[in-house]
């Protein structure tokens, strides 16, 4: 059975906080990648900077409907959620527009595994960790390779 570490893209482009995100995205469209890992100073993983990330900063911001404003009446998860979007869409560093606290797995971690939490969780780069350092990066089309790789028949 196929392992992460198998599959997984060991040569690794990482990016920092401060990082710019203009930066950032001509990395991830140049290098042709969906997701770029964000390491600290001292390299532990901080977070993930997806495409999706990018994009979120075109979207408009969800602003509740005039009834309920003039209502009186916004909620508190509103009002966060709100500054959230506003945060991401103006982001000028990673650090705002990046996802924190990324979903990983580990090298040993089955392929089956790894491409159920993909589909499930609409995951489509997950870094690897091996005693909390990134060592790899595996994604979607890390795992849709594996198909190509595999027994043909015909």
């Amino acid at each position: 059975m196929l392992k992460v570490k198998d599959i997984m893209t060991k040569d690794i482009i990482t990016v920092t906080p401060d990082t710019e995100v203009v930066k950032a995205a001509k990395i991830l469209l140049e290098k042709r990648i969906n997701g770029l890992p964000v390491v600290d100073d001292s390299g532990k993983l901080v977070g993930i900077l997806c495409q999706s990330d990018l994009i979120a900063q075109q979207k408009s911001i969800p602003i509740p409907s005039l009834f309920t404003l003039l209502d009186g009446f916004m909620p508190l998860t509103i009002v966060k959620r709100i500054d959230k979007e506003v945060e991401k869409i103006a982001a000028i560093m990673v650090e705002q527009a990046m996802t924190p606290k990324p979903v990983t797995v580990d090298p040993d971690a089955d392929i089956e595994d790894v491409a159920r939490l993909m589909v499930d969780k609409n995951y489509h780069t997950i870094p690897v960790l091996d005693g909390g350092k990134v060592v790899g990066i595996v994604g979607k089309e890390d795992i849709l390779k594996t198909l190509l790789s595999g027994p043909q028949t015909g």
